[in-house]
């Protein structure tokens, strides 16, 4: 049953310990890495790469604001299996529900987090912000690795998809345009989803029912999407350990990604999947100081080469005014992002003719 009530958003900022990032609530720590199949190295990867995004993202919670014109409903269960990564929220502009009508456009958010980091809740400021743009905007969970992979994750944000198609028109949302975006590794999850559920051959090459949502377009900040080096050979080695052995990618790759190993090399990879699937109109954003900043550049090269809608936003930095990743995510309020939720905003609507 879809849970239809009303409520202004939740409260700005959570009791946090700023001296301790455990107390982050919007993250796994170390529950769910017991026993868990990894091997010690990237279980401790896995560790510190958590405590270090969560010490990076509790000051910039101090700055979450509740806006008086969004109403939220919160913690709906898209699986009805009491896990955790397996809910989702929905802000919807106030206007929305007073006006009780379905004018509003979709946006379905995917967080990022290297694939093993956060929960919805550490976008819920973007979401927000997003929705005081005209979205209605839902905002996943998935199960973070290790608790899946890189697979498991797609099927869980299939699952919320197909709940969405399902319950959506309980709410007044226009489930008739609806986009994806999601932010460093949640831009791949959702480039794939798009891709997903736009063509059939691929959803079949990764075992997955397509929700029947027609994806208008897909709006990424700081992608990821070139997953060939993370992902093992025949022999289980990847390109990336050896080249970065810390990054938290390159270490759960081997077993992150061994599934995607053995997928149909037609739809493997991103410039495979740009060729060979319709990849909808996309807005890709990053910025000069982006430390994955040549990952939009070289998709936008694909897509171009392919003859794609897409617009691409590098945001050029000045000395004493750093971005950094996920910019428009992590400080939505800054005038840099602002315009990004502008963009967003007129990349979308141009969209709904």
């Amino acid at each position: 049953m879809a849970h239809v009530r009303y409520e202004p958003a939740l409260g700005a900022t959570p009791q946090l310990d700023f001296g301790n990032p455990r107390s982050a609530n919007w993250s796994e720590f170390e529950g769910d890495l017991d026993n868990c199949g990894y091997d010690a190295n990237a279980v401790r990867i896995i560790r510190d790469t958590r405590l270090a995004f969560a010490r990076s993202d509790m000051p910039r919670s101090a700055y979450w604001t509740t806006p008086d014109d969004v109403d939220s409903i919160t913690d709906i269960p898209y699986l009805d299996d009491g896990v955790r990564g397996h809910l989702l929220d929905l802000y919807l502009p106030h206007d929305a529900v007073i006006r009780a009508g379905t004018g509003y456009p979709v946006y379905i958010d995917i967080h990022g987090g290297a694939f093993v980091y956060g929960y919805k809740e550490l976008n819920r400021n973007f979401n927000m912000t997003l929705a005081r743009h005209g979205f209605a905007v839902f905002s996943l969970n998935y199960r973070p690795a290790p608790q899946a992979d890189f697979i498991g994750q797609l099927h869980d944000i299939a699952a919320a998809l197909a709940w969405i198609g399902e319950h959506g028109r309980a709410y007044p949302i226009d489930l008739d345009h609806v986009f994806l975006t999601g932010d460093s590794a949640g831009g791949a999850l959702a480039f794939y989803q798009t891709a997903i559920q736009s063509d059939s051959a691929m959803a079949n090459a990764y075992g997955v029912t397509p929700s029947g949502l027609h994806i208008t377009g897909l709006a990424t900040v700081s992608g990821l999407f070139d997953l060939s080096p993370y992902t093992p050979d025949d022999q289980g080695e990847t390109r990336a350990i050896s080249a970065a052995p810390g990054n938290v990618v390159a270490a759960i790759g081997p077993q992150f990604f061994k599934r995607l190993a053995h997928i149909d090399p037609s739809y493997r990879f991103s410039d495979a999947i740009v060729r060979n699937t319709t990849v909808p109109p996309m807005y890709l954003v990053t910025s000069s100081d982006d430390f994955i900043e040549s990952e939009s550049l070289a998709l936008a090269t694909c897509l171009s080469r392919r003859h794609v809608d897409f617009e691409l936003h590098d945001t050029k930095t000045h000395p004493g005014a750093p971005l950094g990743h996920v910019y428009s995510v992590c400080m939505s309020w800054i005038p840099e992002s602002e315009t990004v939720f502008k963009q967003i905003h007129a990349f979308s609507y141009r969209l709904l003719n």
